[in-house]
């Protein structure tokens, strides 16, 4: 079976939805064909441009700009509150419509997801017209427009889905990829942000075709356990599954959402750290291993996004658990400012068998104190013994 997945992609979500619901309220005109902006309270950390008019962006105005900046490049310019409840309605709108076709649909963000079409092809045909035909019904029935990338993996959809808006069906398939994804600029490969481009510029890698024909071990030094997927993400190689049960509240996660947004990975540690000794008390409550881990995000614009990794061997260790918690965050750092972080962990057992060496497994002493710790903090209070790197960074965990 030939894979094929989709990436759909809402056009403008916030700004259009705003403007879908102030229509059916009455409004006289269409607020996407007019100086707009989707913004909030400064004193409510919305203080900033969260979705532009296609009229804003032509005159400089971009999200995450401040809302006083935009008011300066336009005197005219109308700012509209968001309004999650109704965003997260269209959300699931669009999502039930798609579940029409698939249950195969893995959701993103609010505004986004994956679907496998090679599943259901036979049943529908040829991807392109069916493509066409989705965008069609989306518009028809919800009145906002979507783009749809169509590729033989996530990532090359999700870079497809970009190429150009709004409105539009691209392709990217394994044999277009060095025609049309090699030539752009490094800073358009997805999961590649802004601090990562500029060192890689300053290595003279300035398309996305110079890091995938980079020779890894000169790239080692400078990016260490990256180097394999920056140059995997540049030659479009991805074999993740869409994953339909990303968002079933299964297994055990705990998330937390910060008192100011934080856009250094270094100072994410500590929750990281955090979230790991939460969640293994619970596993190990329950007699329970996990065998996988997933970190989970939410920017400063509120989109959600979560990436996990399944484990050879099960584990209910904190130390564990923080270690590749961490690995996972570095592999999908983005440089983005973020407001909320996660751990879940999933695809719980019983029973643990250790792979891979000869010798005694350590996590399993580590598994043993652990339990030490559980029981004294059971007895006496989560304040009787603590991690030495909370214990480093208390001053950042306050209310946790």
């Amino acid at each position: 079976m030939e894979r094929i997945i989709f990436h759909i992609d809402v056009n403008n979500a916030f700004l259009s939805w705003t403007a879908i619901e102030l229509l059916a309220n009455g409004y006289k005109h269409d607020i996407r064909d007019s100086y707009a902006v989707i913004g909030g309270d400064p004193k409510a950390r919305r203080g900033i441009v969260l979705a532009k008019s296609n009229a804003c962006k032509k005159l400089g105005i971009y999200t995450s700009m401040t809302l006083f900046e935009a008011q300066k490049k336009c005197r005219v310019l109308k700012i509209y509150p968001p309004n999650y409840k109704f965003y997260s309605q269209m959300s699931n709108q669009l999502f039930t419509l798609l579940s029409k076709y698939t249950p195969d649909i893995e959701i993103a963000s609010i505004d986004e997801c994956y679907l496998d079409y090679g599943k259901v092809k036979k049943l529908y045909g040829d991807e392109y017209q069916f493509a066409s035909k989705l965008q069609k019904e989306i518009y028809d029935k919800l009145k906002f427009t979507v783009n749809i990338g169509i590729a033989n993996n996530k990532l090359c959809a999700k870079m497809a889905s970009d190429f150009s808006k709004p409105n539009k069906i691209h392709t990217l398939y394994n044999y277009e990829i060095k025609t049309k994804m090699y030539p752009l600029p490094i800073s358009e490969l997805f999961m590649i942000g802004k601090k990562t481009s500029e060192k890689l510029i300053n290595l003279g890698i300035k398309t996305i075709g110079d890091l995938a024909n980079y020779p890894y071990d000169k790239l080692y030094p400078y990016f260490k356990n990256q180097t394999s997927f920056l140059i995997n993400q540049a030659k479009g190689i991805d074999d993740s599954i869409v994953d339909s049960e990303t968002f079933i509240p299964k297994g055990i996660s705990n998330e937390i959402t910060l008192e100011k947004d934080i856009g250094e990975k270094e100072k994410l540690y500590p929750y990281l750290m955090s979230l790991s000794e939460t969640v293994s008390i619970r596993l190990r409550k329950q007699k329970k291993y996990a065998t996988v881990i997933g970190v989970i995000l939410k920017d400063s614009y509120f989109k959600r996004k979560s990436h996990q990794r399944r484990l050879i061997n099960a584990t209910n260790v904190t130390n564990e658990i923080y270690k590749i918690a961490k690995e996972i965050l570095d592999e999908m750092w983005n440089e983005e400012k973020i407001r909320l972080i996660g751990i879940k962990l999933d695809k719980l057992t019983d029973n643990v068998v250790y792979q891979g060496s000869l010798f005694e497994d350590p996590t399993q002493e580590e598994s043993k104190v652990d339990l030490v710790i559980d029981t004294l903090k059971q007895k006496y209070g989560n304040k009787i013994i603590t991690k030495a790197s909370l214990k480093d960074n208390k001053k950042e965990f306050k209310g946790l």
